[in-house]
């Protein structure tokens, strides 16, 4: 028996990176995956590939409009839903002195009004369930000033207070919906590859064993803790924030 059985999860920015991550695992322990991405013909693909149970949905998590048309497609298809992962992201290289308002506002158009408006569309169903479950990715540039990151750490650092809100509010309001963030170090993906001036050029990660400090983390460091908060296993875990970095917010500085 996988650890979501039954359940229905939508991952954002599913096509690639952490997002098609997620959605494997989350497929590989019973759920049945609804992929979003802004990049119809990878997400479509990612779907084929992962195979029965998936589906593949085109979608900007900036538009609310777009929010609205998942939701009706979800419960058209499934009539639930009970995991939404907040995944979809953008990395912009750029200073405080350096960033432009347009780059600035494009990162919180995706991963801090993207996220708002998944939790906010998502609910009504997620209430409806008897055990619903946000995951929100933040990152550990939430904790960290990253200069050349700015306007993604400011964004990644909305989503930190963002989950906390979340959770209290579903709380309150009797609803039985979980809210927490995770965040991650830097881990092998697109993404990081990018960021790190080497586009398309991937790292091998080795699949066993404890990685040194050093080391990029792989997807599937991330997507198991997906799974767990996910899963019933984290029924009592709400407003929390789980750091998968090995170790390198406590790292002293040297």
């Amino acid at each position: 028996m996988g650890r979501v059985d039954g359940k229905v999860a939508l991952i954002t920015g599913a096509a690639s990176g952490l997002g098609l991550a997620d959605a494997k695992r989350l497929a590989a322990e019973g759920a049945r995956v609804v992929l979003t991405d802004i990049d119809a013909a990878k997400g479509a693909a990612a779907a084929e590939e992962i195979g029965e149970g998936a589906m593949f949905l085109q979608h900007d998590v900036s538009s609310e409009e777009d929010w609205r048309a998942a939701m009706d497609a979800v419960e058209k298809a499934h009539g639930r839903l009970d995991i939404l992962v907040n995944n979809a992201g953008v990395v912009i290289l750029s200073s405080p002195e350096d960033c432009t308002l347009k780059e600035f506002r494009l990162a919180q158009a995706v991963m801090s009004e993207g996220v708002f408006l998944g939790c906010k569309a998502a609910l009504p169903l997620l209430r409806q369930g008897d055990g619903g479950s946000i995951v929100n990715m933040s990152s550990t540039a939430s904790h960290v000033g990253y200069p050349i990151f700015f306007a993604y750490t400011a964004a990644k650092g909305a989503v930190r207070s963002m989950s906390k809100s979340i959770a209290m509010h579903c709380q309150a309001a009797g609803y039985p919906v979980r809210c927490n963030s995770i965040h991650a170090g830097a881990i092998e993906t697109p993404m990081v590859q990018f960021a790190q001036g080497r586009a398309g050029e991937a790292q091998a990660i080795p699949e066993t064993g404890v990685l040194p400090a050093d080391s990029l983390g792989a997807p599937k460091d991330v997507a198991s803790m997906v799974l767990y908060l996910a899963s019933d296993e984290s029924r009592f875990v709400t407003g929390a924030e789980f750091v998968v970095d090995n170790g390198l917010l406590a790292r002293p500085a040297g």
